[in-house]
Formats: C-alpha cells, sequence, structure tokens
C-alpha cells in the first residue's frame, strides 16, 4: 500500500491548531506549550520512553475542551471566551467559583442567568464536573483510535486532574498522576501566562499554583532558569517542534490515513449532539457520487478525505452560535462561516494534507459565487469541489439542527434538486449524490450548456485554453482516448467543428478556468 506523504505526528500538529481554537488562544499556543513542555521533560530527566510519551500527550492533552460546546455554552454563555478567560483562576479556588457565578448564564435574559447561577452554586458545578468528564473520555477516544499507546491515552484522559486531587477523575492526586499530564499542564499554563503577563507574573501565579493544580517538582524545573526555558519558544514553532519528535515515525500508509482521518471527523462531530455522524455520512454520499459519476480514483480519494474533516473548524466556532434557535445576526453569520476558513487552516501542512484541507474549504461554496469563504463559482470548482458541496447540504438536511427539524429525504432531494435547478449546486453532482443517497435517478447529469456533462464542461475549460489531450488527460487524471471521446462529444453537442469554435462557447458559458480548489 503507498504511502501518503503524511505522518501521524503531521495529524497531531494539525489537531493541536484544533484546540487553540477551542480554547480561544492565538495560532500554535499549544505548539509553543508543547516545545515548554518538551524543555521540562529534558530538564526532569524524562527517558527516550518518556519523552516520546510526553510529545503526543502535550499536543492533544486539551484537545476534548470544545466538545458538546452547546452544553458548556448554556453554562456559561460563549464557551470559547469562556475557556480563554479559565487561565486567569486556579478552578479549584473561591475566586473561580464567583467567576463562573457571574459568568452563568452570560449572553441570556436576567431570569435564565439568575436561574443558572442558582443551578450552578445549589450542585457545586456538577454539570461542569461532567462535562470534564465528557472532554476526557472523548479525547482518550481519540488518541486510541489514532494508535496512540496506554500511556498516552492515560496522560490525556487526565487533562482535568490536579495534583491535591481536587479535580476529575476526583481519585487521583499526587504522583498517581501520569506524569506526562503534570508536565503538558504546567507548560499549558506557563505559556499563556508568560505570553500574557509576563515572566515575572507567569513565575509568581505558576508559584501560588504549586502543590495545589501543579506537581512541585515540575514547578521547580521552570523555576530553574526560567529565562532559559522561554527562550525563542516563538521562533518556527511547528518545524521545531517535529524535530523535537523522539521518534522518527514513518509515513502514513493509504488505510492507516483513512483510519486517522475518519476518527478526526468523528471527534469533531461532537462539537454538539446534532452533528453527530456527518462528516462520515458526508463522505459516504461522496464516495457514492463520486463513483457513479467516474471520478478518477486520485480525485474519490481525496474528495472523500476532504469529507471526512471538512467541518473541523466548527470547534473555533462558539457553541452559542451553533445552537442559536434563529436566524443569526450578521455578526454570528460571520462567526459562523469562519469555520470554513479555520479547516483551510488546521490542515495547511504538509502538501498532501495541504490539498485535503484546500478541497475540504470549498463545501459551502456554490456554481453562482452565493458561497463562502472565498465566494468561487463556475469553472473556479472542480467536480469534486461540487460533489462535496452537494453531499455535505444533503446530509446536514436530513439531520435536525436547533433551528429546524430534519427533512426527509424525499424533502431533502426535493431541496437539493431545486437548489440546482436554480444554478446553486452542479446539477450532475446532484444527481449523483442523489442516486448514492437511494434515490431514483433523476435528469442526465448535465450541468453545462448543450447538455455538456460536468466533466465535459471540464474538458472543455481546458480546451479553450490550448491544451492538448495528452495535458488535460494528465490535469484529469484520465485517459488521453477518454478526453478524445470527451472533445467529439462536445464538439457534437455544441454543434461546431474545431478547437477555436468550442473556446468561443467556453468563454461565453464561463467554463474557462482551471479546475480545482481555488488558490
Amino acid at each position: 500500500m503507498a504511502d501518503t506523504g503524511i505522518r501521524l505526528t503531521d495529524l497531531l500538529a494539525a489537531l493541536s491548531m484544533v484546540t487553540d481554537l477551542g480554547l480561544g488562544q492565538p495560532s500554535e499556543h499549544v505548539l509553543r506549550s508543547a516545545r515548554i513542555g518538551m524543555r521540562l521533560g529534558d530538564r526532569l530527566g524524562l527517558d527516550d520512553a518518556q519523552l516520546a510519551t510526553l510529545f503526543d500527550v502535550n499536543l492533544l492533552t486539551y484537545v476534548g475542551c470544545p466538545v458538546y460546546g452547546n452544553e458548556a455554552s448554556e453554562l456559561f454563555g460563549d464557551d470559547v471566551d469562556f475557556r480563554a478567560s479559565t487561565y486567569d483562576y486556579d478552578l479549584a479556588s473561591f475566586p473561580a467559583m464567583i467567576f463562573m457565578l457571574r459568568r452563568a448564564g452570560a449572553g441570556s435574559t436576567v431570569f435564565h442567568r439568575v436561574r443558572q447561577a442558582a443551578a450552578f452554586a445549589g450542585t457545586q458545578g456538577r454539570g461542569m464536573v461532567e462535562q470534564m468528564a465528557n472532554h476526557c473520555s472523548a479525547a482518550g477516544g481519540l488518541a486510541r483510535r489514532l494508535g496512540l499507546d496506554a500511556d498516552v491515552q492515560a496522560g490525556i484522559e487526565q487533562s482535568y486532574a490536579r495534583w491535591d486531587g481536587k479535580g476529575v477523575p476526583g481519585d487521583l492526586a499526587g504522583d498517581r498522576l501520569s506524569l506526562s499530564a503534570r508536565i503538558a499542564h504546567v507548560a499549558d499554563a506557563a505559556e499563556v501566562l508568560v505570553r500574557t503577563g509576563g515572566l515575572d507574573d507567569a513565575l509568581e501565579v505558576l508559584a501560588a499554583r504549586s502543590g495545589t493544580h501543579f506537581d512541585p517538582q515540575v514547578v521547580a524545573a521552570v523555576q530553574r532558569d526560567p529565562a532559559g526555558l522561554f527562550e525563542g519558544i516563538e521562533a518556527d514553532t511547528r518545524d521545531a517542534l517535529l524535530d523535537a519528535d523522539p521518534r522518527d515515525r514513518p509515513l502514513l500508509d493509504d488505510h492507516e490515513l483513512d483510519r486517522a482521518l475518519e476518527a478526526i471527523g468523528d471527534f469533531c462531530d461532537l462539537r454538539c449532539p446534532f452533528f453527530a455522524g456527518h462528516a462520515r455520512g458526508t463522505a459516504e454520499l461522496v464516495a457514492g457520487a463520486a463513483s457513479r459519476l467516474g471520478l478518477a480514483p486520485a480525485e474519490a480519494t481525496l474528495v472523500r478525505r476532504a469529507a471526512l474533516i471538512h467541518d473541523v473548524g466548527r470547534f473555533g466556532v462558539s457553541g452559542t452560535v451553533w445552537d442559536a434557535p434563529g436566524p443569526l445576526s450578521v455578526s454570528n453569520q460571520e462567526r459562523m462561516r469562519m469555520h470554513v476558513y479555520y479547516v483551510e487552516r488546521i490542515f495547511n501542512r504538509p502538501e498532501p494534507l495541504k490539498r485535503i484541507g484546500l478541497l475540504a474549504a470549498t463545501h459551502h461554496e456554490r456554481m453562482d459565487g452565493s458561497g463562502y469563504h472565498r465566494g468561487v463559482g463556475g469553472a473556479m470548482l472542480s467536480m469534486p469541489a461540487r460533489v462535496l458541496a452537494a453531499a455535505d447540504a444533503y446530509h446536514a438536511m436530513t439531520q435536525p439542527r436547533p433551528h429546524r427539524g430534519a427533512l426527509d429525504p424525499a424533502a431533502a432531494a426535493r431541496e437539493l434538486r431545486s437548489d440546482g435547478d436554480a444554478g446553486r449546486f452542479d446539477a450532475g453532482a446532484v444527481d449523483a449524490v442523489l442516486e448514492a443517497a437511494g434515490h431514483a435517478a433523476g435528469r442526465s447529469r448535465a450541468g453545462g450548456p448543450a447538455g455538456l456533462t460536468a466533466r465535459e464542461g471540464e474538458v472543455l475549460g481546458l480546451l479553450a485554453q490550448g491544451l492538448p489531450n495528452k495535458a488535460i488527460a494528465r490535469r484529469l487524471g484520465i485517459s488521453p482516448k477518454t478526453v478524445g471521446n470527451h472533445v467529439e462529444h462536445i464538439y457534437t453537442k455544441l454543434d461546431v467543428t474545431n478547437r477555436a469554435g468550442a473556446a468561443l462557447c467556453a468563454m461565453e458559458h464561463g467554463l474557462v478556468g482551471q479546475p480545482g480548489e481555488p488558490s
């Protein structure tokens, strides 16, 4: 089985950026924290095996925080903003309790805020403790599915544990906590405290929490030459961290990458309960549609992988937005639309992963240019992008959302076909997706002028640019003979006899442009 050009470490680095979003921290916060953690591991004399465990735990310790963000938003308002504010408090302290009582029901009516505050005080924050347990369980499950070992899983599942035993799970304290978790907790807080308050303030806070939240031995390692610990921590963060991986991890093969992306997609769907199964369901529709359209194997594989992770950027948008029961305000619409941009940023390296991320970020683009986040359309959208958009829309319609109930399959099919007829979706992609969903075949898959199929439209666009058949074949991943057959059909349908006539038709109908994801 072929190597994919992607290592597991690349996916862990991508997930660290998901955590940044969920914690409300700047990009590469987790990567910087992980570098601090690895330096602390060296200071504490960890051996190679312990450093290997620490490396993974550093990257994934808080990846579960954004899980069930709608529930956190119900308790504290904007869950992303809430998490960003928690670094100012020792969460087992009295000031933290006052902070959480003041945050209870933030952004809602006075009556709801009073009711939430009373419930929080009356249960002594039991709902928050349950959420923490959910976060830890979800993160541990993700680690298991990514093939990470038991020591890594244990460290990640202790993300809310404390040295004094007042965390989650409550039966863990002192050196019964994973050493990798104890280091990661200090490193995470230290990065934020140094960046926001400076080194002296950070050292003061860490000392105050030594023996309560934090392991005194780890805090002491920070206090030993603190300036050296943080020196150059902002420079070339990602590459420097990857160089610090104690293992030389091999490239993932196709099966390993697919399995990892499935795990990430399922994990992303835990953002809110009503998203459950969306990534996998969309991927299944995409795979079926790709087969019906005769996409080249490489294109079919790429779009299925993009479907699995297309909504990972949701972790960067507050649960208050996803859980809104009615129309979104203009500002919340803009916040919601950012999730598409985020997925492009999360999966931006190495190049094979970037290709998946770029395609994933087209899932809300529309043929008439009315989509987002780039607002491109027509010939700028490849057939895989068109299929992904149609599959995402159909599957989402069949799931309930806070502002509407789920459509039955027939109603969802009518809605998707209506959007196809209106020019928002490619008609051929719509038909292929609906056939993959079990609906009867509709019209002929013609999305272009004179009954051209979507593939013929792509061939015509490249033909009009002067590309010979062999070059078109290489670009689209099909054989030159197949291109020749398409060209004959195009000439017949357009009633032209040469390339010039075909090119004029292509320009008239806006088909000139390189197929592929927008760059």
